[in-house]
């Protein structure tokens, strides 16, 4: 198979023009004859990251932090509307699979108000076939983001390998693992803001505990890029670049090894062959959901009802 890393990042707070973007890619993605096409976390229409290197975010009815909200959630994501149709038609436009991160803002019905973390898998139609909820927000995403559910913990069949993916520190999670282990995975999209040291470290654990090709994905965000209406704090050192997230984009192989190194720095589509089958080779030494599990001894359930 061959996947299209797209290693920038949106039109903050802007899902028009985020759209645009994103069809760009796409088109690229399709005309590189790729099969799948990952989008990094929140990629509609940015990832917070100002929660960590912004001044006064974490004050309480704090009227520069309530408005940066405000558009967030009418910036993001959501199923049914126009922007999302307008996406999906593209994407059956150009026959690839996609797997998108977003801000989902919910505007109505149950959890109306609320903004989630949130992953969608298209498939090569443009249907929607998975919808996943970040489980747990991390530590100060915990201002912007809501709880999810394990509705999404599942893959999806691709003529390419069963395709899954998960969000940021769910790769610490360790049942959140199993449970996506159990599900077949063959190629396995990790969504990150960018990757890290440690991201790396997990995307490769993951690769070689789920004997599965883990595709990394981080993002690029220049400081001029920040909401107008925050500043960065005083402690916070910018590098001289500008850069406050740097890609950091890899592929890693069912054994845990490196295929594509992280690349930092670039903003450009990146485009790999995979050989899935050599997963099921690297099955015969370790198969945690097969035989190297011990049922008799371990069970675990997962609740895969939507909130």
């Amino acid at each position: 198979m061959k996947v299209a890393i797209v290693q920038d990042g949106p039109v903050y707070l802007d899902a028009g023009g985020t759209l645009e973007r994103t069809k760009r890619y796409i088109i690229q993605a399709a005309d590189s004859g790729a099969d799948l096409v990952v989008f990094g976390e929140n990629w509609f229409s940015g990832y917070p990251v100002w929660l960590d290197i912004c001044r006064d975010v974490n004050l309480w009815d704090h009227s520069p932090v309530k408005s940066v909200w405000a558009r967030m959630f009418k910036e993001g994501l959501s199923p049914g509307s126009p922007i999302m149709k307008e996406l999906q038609t593209i994407i059956g436009k150009n026959e690839l699979y996609v797997v998108l991160g977003a801000n989902e803002a919910i505007a109505e019905g149950q959890g109306n108000g609320t903004v989630y973390n949130t992953i969608y898998t298209f498939d090569h139609s443009g249907n929607i076939v998975n919808h996943h909820r970040k489980l747990m927000p991390t530590y100060t995403e915990k201002l912007v983001h809501g709880l999810g559910d394990g509705a999404g913990l599942k893959s999806v069949p691709t003529p390419f390998g069963k395709l899954g993916s998960l969000i940021c520190w769910e790769h610490w999670m360790p049942l959140a693992r199993q449970a996506m282990h159990d599900t077949g995975e063959e190629v396995h999209v990790a969504l990150w803001p960018f990757v890290k040291k440690m991201h790396h470290v997990a995307c490769s654990h993951y690769a070689h505990e789920g004997r599965c090709h883990v595709i990394a994905v981080g993002q690029v965000m220049h400081q001029s890029e920040l909401p107008e209406e925050l500043e960065i704090s005083d402690i916070i050192q910018v590098p001289h670049d500008g850069l406050i997230m740097k890609g950091g984009s890899a592929i890693y192989g069912p054994d845990g090894s490196v295929i594509l190194p992280p690349l930092y720095g670039e903003r450009k589509l990146i485009v790999r062959e995979l050989s899935i089958e050599r997963n099921l080779e690297e099955r015969m030494n370790l198969s945690v959901s097969g035989h190297y599990q011990r049922p008799d001894i371990f069970s675990l359930t997962v609740n895969k009802e939507r909130n």
